[in-house]
């Protein structure tokens, strides 16, 4: 614990904020929001993140850390219950849980789904409900589609915002800031997040690879980054392994005369250069580990069980 949390705490606020809700509601990109860089991947598809992320927000009286979890799975791969344990612990930690949906959608069979897992796991931890992309959502049918969800779960409060057009941002975090109870500072005030740049990194690539594989193929990729190099100043060097189960799952990545391979390389280099500020060269190679989900040496070896 640094200094500044051991000194006195009164009038300061802190604690852990959970993001839950289902892929593509918007939780990542109200994250990177309120830290103004891209600390976490946004993606359509499920499971893009397989490892909980912290954003960490200090204000002059407050430190928000915000716990991006990866979305509960519902395989039996010794992957999937390692996943799932980092979504539980994200909403056992929790000070707040914000369950974030799209509002432009009337729940569906994932949002109960969630719904049952967040009341299984959270207890009586505060639970504040976060229609998303109100935007999109016309007058007419704003007020249904708010009951709709309230009467999902027995939540303390709701709010209504657009990541996107951050309408009522500002008003969230001042909801988030008066759940929040005193405490210290966690972090030191310049960091952001716990996770190392090569590690998002990792992440980019692998909601790059998502991003343009088919869909029956992401579930299987996992993307270590070997090296993540400064060459000379404001120009990186990044080699990464993809690692699929099957060969034929290796011919897809790579593509047709490399095409695949190249779209996928592009996409992330654009989206690391974003997140870092830096020109990036980026080299991607593809390998076979078959049945890594279930290997639990692989598994270990990368930071994917707690065994």
């Amino acid at each position: 614990m640094n200094e500044l949390a051991q000194m006195d705490f009164e009038g300061f606020k802190s604690g852990y904020v959970a993001l839950i809700g289902k892929p593509n509601v918007g939780k990542s990109t109200l994250l990177n929001a309120y830290l103004g860089q891209k600390i976490a991947a946004v993606s359509i598809k499920p499971q893009t993140t397989q490892r909980r992320q912290l954003g960490i927000l200090t204000l002059p009286n407050a430190q928000v850390v915000f716990v991006d979890s990866p979305g509960l799975h519902s395989g039996d791969y010794k992957l999937s219950q390692f996943i799932n344990q980092e979504a539980y612990y994200a909403l056992m930690d929790a000070d707040l849980i914000l369950f974030m949906v799209d509002a432009s959608q009337p729940p569906d069979a994932q949002d109960h789904l969630l719904v049952a897992q967040v009341q299984e796991k959270s207890g009586d931890t505060p639970k504040l409900l976060v229609l998303n992309k109100m935007d999109l959502v016309s007058p007419n049918i704003a007020g249904e589609r708010l009951r709709t969800f309230q009467a999902l779960m027995d939540f303390d409060d709701h709010i209504q915002i657009s990541a996107v057009t951050q309408a009522g941002q500002g008003a969230l975090l001042d909801r988030i800031l008066a759940c929040l109870p005193e405490g210290p500072q966690y972090f030191p005030e310049e960091q952001v997040t716990e996770t190392h740049e090569r590690d998002i990194a990792e992440a980019l690539i692998r909601a790059a690879a998502m991003h343009h594989l088919q869909e029956e193929l992401p579930w299987a990729v996992f993307v270590r980054v070997n090296d993540y190099t400064l060459r000379e100043p404001g120009k990186r060097y990044v080699h990464a392994t993809v690692f699929v189960e099957r060969d034929s799952h290796k011919g897809i990545v790579i593509g047709k005369g490399g095409r695949m391979i190249k779209k996928i390389s592009t996409t992330a280099r654009e989206e690391i250069e974003k997140m870092s500020g830096e020109s990036v060269f980026l080299d991607l190679q593809v390998k076979v580990e078959k049945n890594w989900r279930n290997n639990m040496d692989f598994l270990r070896r990368h930071g994917l069980s707690y065994d």
